[in-house]
């Protein structure tokens, strides 16, 4: 039985100290710190060279790889997207990519100890089921040639699913080429919303895809809605999340979706009055975490739900979940190298990203050159700043005392400037002090970008920068 908006205000019994009025204030889009510092701080003097030598230093650590491929290609272009796509019904345009990829592959791995375990992968897009089956199976051979792919069943292999893309051909070729998690975009389940995105997608497909993936036993599926989209309101969302609960994915992320119809084309297609206004978006996000937590999620952090056995649920438990360039992981540190258009790769406290034209990637990778367009060397300050926001949004609490010890330094007089920007937060309640010890209260966690963005020294100067 459905549960209406009004009875789940009824309902709620103060588990995250709502406060519409506070909620409202803090209401300022921030990075959500897939990398510190954020893609928007990336400089053009990171090029070919640096990259190299910090692929070469990186062997010294030992440390595991993590591998992301952007495959940017895409049928149709959803409205709401943001994404560095490439729209196209030509299949052609598929072959050629792979074979640059594979160059790219041969540039990286002569510069890496490829005894490295690549203990996470991650393929993401565009539609990576844009490739056909014998295209996807190729590229994981690719891959596994210049890599050496693992066979550990600890292993944290994700490719993201259309599912109007995909059937149960597709997700039984996956496994069988390795991948033991997926990802799957829905964003609403609501036809109107749906029509309103150019994206219609009935929930049969979904279900049928989570039916196969539990049937196969991909170790997690996460399912993608965002809300603040067309014709949204908290009883529609709530219809859809009701739908998505009694799937029962392992993970759930709900993003927000942010209009900027200047800076993304397609969102042009988006009328502004169609929109939910601050007051109903509230109220959504509201009804949403009482549904999810009665459903017996828990809020990693950041519109990001799981299951309390899943592996990130058990990670924030112990302590050890991690923060990266593809969200919120269970594994330990890698070092992260991106291969394909506008991927970032992160080695040895270097972010070396490829350009996002699509010619300019094929051009570099044509004249036998790693296509590095921009990045940024992580400072020492970088380092601190990183590790404690990284903290912070894992661990919802933040302890000087170790940074200090971990770093060589007096932390509270050394983030003077941060401890300052942290005295509004804590006068408003998002945050309380415990000795050394910063502690994001219920509301707090809600916001915890906020109190993380204190700690970042460099931030993009224009409120619709693009960041990570």
């Amino acid at each position: 039985m459905s549960v209406p908006a009004m009875a789940l205000h009824g309902m709620m019994t103060d588990p995250f100290a709502w406060d519409d009025a506070l909620l409202r204030r803090y209401d300022i889009r921030g990075p959500h710190f897939a990398s510190y510092p954020t893609s928007s701080s990336f400089q053009d003097d990171i090029g070919e060279e640096a990259y190299q030598n910090a692929l070469a230093n990186s062997n010294d650590s030992g440390r595991p790889l993590s591998l992301y491929i952007h495959l940017p290609f895409c049928r149709k272009a959803c409205h709401y997207c943001v994404r560095n796509r490439i729209i196209t019904t030509a299949t052609r345009v598929t072959e050629p990519y792979i074979s640059r990829l594979d160059r790219e592959m041969v540039l990286v791995r002569s510069h890496l100890d490829t005894r490295r375990e690549v203990t996470q992968m991650h393929w993401g897009g565009g539609t990576p089921t844009f490739f056909s089956l014998d295209q996807l199976s190729d590229l994981i051979d690719r891959l596994d040639a210049r890599f050496g792919l693992s066979s550990s069943r600890e292993r944290d292999y994700a490719i993201e699913i259309d599912p109007r893309e995909a059937d149960v051909l597709t997700l039984r070729h996956l496994q069988a080429l390795g991948f033991n998690r997926l990802s799957l975009g829905v964003q609403d389940l609501d036809p109107q919303v749906q029509r309103a995105i150019d994206r219609v997608q009935p929930r049969i497909l979904t279900e049928v895809l989570l039916d196969e993936a539990d049937r196969l036993g991909f170790r997690s599926l996460k399912l993608n809605l965002v809300y603040g989209l067309p014709f949204q309101t908290r009883d529609s969302f709530a219809a859809t999340l009701e739908q998505v609960i009694a799937m029962a994915p392992a993970r759930l992320s709900i993003f927000n979706y942010a209009h900027k119809p200047s800076r993304f084309i397609s969102q042009r297609r988006i009328r502004h009055e169609d929109l939910p206004g601050p007051e109903e978006k509230l109220a959504i996000l509201r009804n949403s975490l009482v549904m999810l937590t009665e459903a017996g999620y828990v809020h990693i952090g950041m519109g990001h739900f799981a299951r309390p056995g899943d592996s990130l649920a058990i990670a924030q438990r112990k302590g050890t979940l991690q923060h990266n360039l593809q969200g919120y992981s269970s594994h330990g540190r890698c070092d992260l190298v991106g291969l394909g258009v506008s991927a970032i790769s992160h080695v040895d406290g270097v972010y070396a990203q490829n350009p996002d034209s699509l010619g300019a990637y094929e051009a570099a990778l044509d004249a036998s050159h790693l296509a590095t367009a921009r990045g940024i060397r992580q400072t020492f300050d970088d380092r601190i700043r990183h590790h404690a926001i990284e903290r912070l949004i894992c661990d919802m609490q933040l302890d000087l005392g170790q940074l200090g010890e971990m770093f060589g330094i007096d932390a509270p007089r050394y983030l003077a400037d941060t401890l300052a920007r942290l005295q509004a937060p804590e006068r408003d309640g998002l945050l309380v002090w415990q000795k050394d010890r910063l502690v994001a209260t219920p509301i707090g966690r809600l916001l915890i970008h906020h109190l993380a963005t204190a700690f970042a020294a460099r931030l993009p100067h224009h409120p619709d920068s693009r960041h990570t």
